[in-house]
């Protein structure tokens, strides 16, 4: 009989298919629930067939959360047979769970009639290429969906290429995950075409893939049509230098994207001057994510030119990519002039005493970077000592910024 509690967290409690039966009675009846969390708690297909009764009635919960359980096909099913009538549930977990092909019908029948599901998180289900085809053809006519995680599911090609058809129909999508989903080439193709006319998705996760150059490519075209897309992630996607730079290239003609990851893929030191071009251009690209891309100290050189000129700026992350004393001194030149920069991360590139001298040197007339990551470099002692130097001057980096006098 609470009439109070809106929130009832109960995750990784052993609650197990009695609980869930016992708490699927109670929400019958209670109206005022409005988010349950179930995470982890050996719920299986008993409590979530019991749960999906229960939400055929309740008119209240708005979110649930039945992530890594063992729920299989029949809870599954039930639980979107469920959503056809339920018109109040607007978030829904079911990560690490089972989704067989009698769920998955289920939930084309779900997103066909429902109206009200705008959170769907189906990570790592065992959902391949056959399963997406069927999710594929219900977001073509659903229209309140708008964030979909796919993330771990080995959708495959097929499966993105059906997922890219939806898209060129679906007008609600704006975030759609496809983190490590077996995705190639081609898979990357029908996406980019999906692109040149969709108008309403902004982030797509593409992390951990391996579309390469020419998926990279394909996704270059489809930016310079798209409007809309702020986010794109590709980071570890086995991306060299001639995909790196028609991404970059597209970025002096898109206008919307202001998140592109590229961290762990090998763009070299050409990607790296086309990323840096881009960044001159773009004054709205805050966050070029660089990490581990080989770019040496020719890719640091064309990058350090950015800084110079880039109003917006304001995180650069080359972690890992071999720039030495060189390529520290480049960007030393450039925070001099640069009033906009905050974070520098230049862990683990090399960076010798020459370098950390320079960038001494920089901090004592720069007023804006608060943050210096130096760890697991050579500064050694007497780096140590000028970059100590230079805070004596430098009042802007403060104790969370002492990363700078991590000698490695």
């Amino acid at each position: 009989n609470n009439s109070t509690r809106a929130t009832l967290n109960l995750e990784k409690n052993s609650v197990g298919d009695n609980g869930a039966q016992a708490l699927a009675e109670a929400l019958k009846t209670n109206s005022t629930l409005t988010t349950l969390k179930l995470h982890s708690n050996s719920v299986g297909d008993i409590g979530a067939q019991a749960l999906a009764e229960a939400l055929k009635t309740n008119s209240t919960l708005t979110t649930l959360h039945l992530g890594n359980n063992t729920i299989k096909d029949r809870g599954v099913h039930a639980l979107f047979v469920a959503l056809i009538t339920n018109l109040t549930l607007t978030t829904l977990h079911l990560e690490s769970n089972l989704i067989g092909y009698n769920g998955a019908k289920a939930l084309y029948g779900a997103l066909n009639f429902n109206s009200t599901l705008t959170t769907l998180n189906l990570e790592n289900n065992w959902i391949g290429e056959t399963r997406a085809q069927v999710l594929a053809e219900a977001l073509k006519t659903n229209s309140s969906l708008i964030t979909l995680n796919l993330r771990s599911n080995p959708i495959k090609d097929n499966g993105a290429q059906a997922l890219a058809e939806a898209l060129k129909t679906n007008v609600t999508l704006a975030t759609l995950d496809m983190e490590k989903t077996s995705i190639g080439t081609d898979g990357a193709q029908a996406l980019s075409e999906a692109l040149k006319t969709n108008s309403t998705l902004i982030t797509l996760n593409l992390k951990d893939n391996s579309i390469g150059n020419d998926g990279a490519q394909a996704l270059a075209e489809a930016l310079k049509a798209n409007s809309t897309l702020t986010t794109l992630n590709l980071r570890s996607n086995s991306i060299r230098g001639k995909g790196a730079q028609a991404l970059s290239a597209a970025l002096t003609t898109n206008s919307t994207l202001t998140t592109l990851e590229f961290e762990k893929n090998s763009i070299g030191a050409d990607g790296a001057k086309v990323q840096a071009e881009a960044l001159k251009l773009r004054m709205n690209f805050s966050e070029p994510e660089l990490r581990c891309n080989e770019i040496g100290y020719k890719g640091a050189l064309a990058l350090s030119e950015a800084p110079k000129t880039n109003s917006t700026l304001t995180t650069l992350e080359l972690r890992f990519n071999l720039i030495g004393n060189n390529g520290a001194q480049a960007l030393s030149k450039a925070l001099k002039i640069n009033s906009t920069l905050t974070t520098l991360e230049l862990q683990s590139n090399l960076i010798g005493y020459n370098g950390a001298q320079a960038l001494a040197e920089a901090l004592k007339v720069n007023s804006t970077l608060t943050t210096l990551n130096l760890g697991s470099n050579n500064i050694g002692d007497n780096g140590a000592q000028v970059l100590s130097e230079a805070l004596e001057i430098n009042m802007a980096i403060g104790d969370d910024g002492t990363q700078a006098l991590d000698k490695g």
